[in-house]
């Protein structure tokens, strides 16, 4: 029962909504690796092509296309956000993604697919930053390790949600399409954002303060550039490296499997993302404890040693692949918990949704140059997913050095 507490309830739905849209966020995104495939293969039929290249090819072009709509939208929805507020702004990100993925049941060509997916990207890369500002705002500062957890671990079990349906439901070259509707269906959170969640109370009091703010202009001058300018260096590491591979092992096993296997895509993503939830609750609460700085250098240092144990003795696909892709979901997912304890902290309320979605979706940019050339990194490693693996894991040494040059924030309150 909700509380008769108008503040506390005010938290409640604030929660609840952010933890929605993320989650449903993190099923969007999920979507595609498990559907990607058997598109690709059913346009490669009809044009009459039969090459693996031409998957791997559309698959980092698609993935750089959705990448680089969720860096426009972050910047996009983040503006709106900081300008007209973070309730209208989500509302209007998350009916984005989702009538946008929902369209890619029409698609007939692999353009059509990029097209789409762009646009239903714009509200996803806006949702990250909306959700955050509003959560820890509407939150006392020492509930904000466990938000963090939260927001970071809903996305994951969006991704579980989608990967439970394709072990249930054979996704081939026939029934791929069904899936993209079951993307649409988050466009009914837009009610309850609308009916049941109120605005931020601190960005009312910032907005009257300066009303003629203008925030894209402020992060990148002053002393926010050089947190901005980090900001986005610690999200782009976490991001290549998820985007860069670790989206792609699914397609590796698929290869591993020789296609006879559809549901090890599923597995996979469960697994990935069971390790991912864990370690979202785990690394902000001891980022509470021991510093958010030594706690980012422990993550890209695990990560490092995990992710190239597992692509350098892996070959075969089995229970032994499942159980260190969790593991591998573990460490590289849980700079998604430690990301949204950290990122609020560096920006004032009056820029702190721009801040966020500009530092942690440029990332995706950097990430998205990345797999539009992953055809040709592919063909360098002679069409190896692991080694091209074992070779993207290395720019975790670059967050290594660079988090000794941002500020500690532990238990400092939220700049206002």
């Amino acid at each position: 029962m909700l509380s008769t507490d108008p503040i506390k309830r005010a938290q409640t739905m604030t929660l609840i909504a952010a933890f929605l849209g993320w989650m449903f966020d993190g099923l969007e995104m999920g979507i595609f690796p498990l559907v990607a495939r058997p598109a690709l293969q059913e346009f490669q039929a009809a044009a009459g092509i039969i090459d693996e290249a031409f998957v791997q090819m559309w698959m980092g072009r698609i993935t750089a296309t959705f990448l680089l709509g969720a860096a426009a939208g972050g910047l996009l929805f983040g503006w709106l956000g900081d300008r007209i507020g973070r309730v209208r702004a989500m509302m209007l990100s998350v009916m984005a993604y989702s009538l946008f993925t929902g369209l890619n049941y029409f698609a007939e060509a692999p353009w059509q697919l990029a097209m789409f997916r762009f646009v239903a990207a714009l509200g996803m890369g806006g949702e990250w930053s909306l959700g955050v500002a509003l959560v820890m705002e509407a939150w006392p500062s020492d509930k904000r390790p466990l938000m963090a957890g939260l927001i970071g671990a809903a996305a994951n079990l969006g991704y579980v949600f989608i990967a439970v349906l394709g072990l249930f439901f054979a996704i081939t070259t026939e029934s791929w399409r069904w899936v993209m509707l079951i993307g649409a269906a988050p466009a009914l959170l837009t009610l309850f954002i609308m009916r049941f969640v109120p605005e931020s109370e601190t960005w009312k009091h910032a907005v009257a303060q300066d009303p003629k703010a203008s925030p894209l202009r402020e992060i990148f001058s002053g002393a926010l550039r050089k947190n901005t300018l980090l900001a986005i260096l610690f999200a782009s590491v976490a991001l290549t490296v998820t985007w860069g591979i670790v989206q792609w092992i699914p397609l590796w096993a698929d290869q591993l499997t020789h296609g006879q296997q559809p549901k090890a895509k599923a597995w996979i993503q469960i697994c990935s993302c069971v390790g991912s939830m864990i370690s979202c609750l785990i690394a902000p609460l001891i980022g509470a404890k021991f510093g958010r700085r030594p706690v980012y250098f422990a993550l890209c240092l695990g990560a490092l040693i995990v992710c190239t144990l597992f692509f350098r003795t892996f070959d075969s696909y089995g229970a032994g692949f499942l159980l260190m892709t969790g593991v591998v979901g573990a460490f590289t997912g849980a700079f998604y918990g430690w990301l949204p304890q950290y990122l609020p902290e560096l920006f004032p309320t009056r820029v702190r949704a721009t801040g966020q979605g500009v530092a942690f979706n440029s990332g995706r940019i950097i990430a998205a140059i990345g797999a539009w050339q992953m055809g040709s990194v592919m063909s360098f490693f002679g069409g190896s997913y692991p080694k091209a693996g074992a070779a993207i894991v290395f720019v975790y040494l670059i967050g290594m050095v660079a988090i000794w040059f941002a500020p500690e924030t532990k238990d400092r309150p939220l700049p206002e």
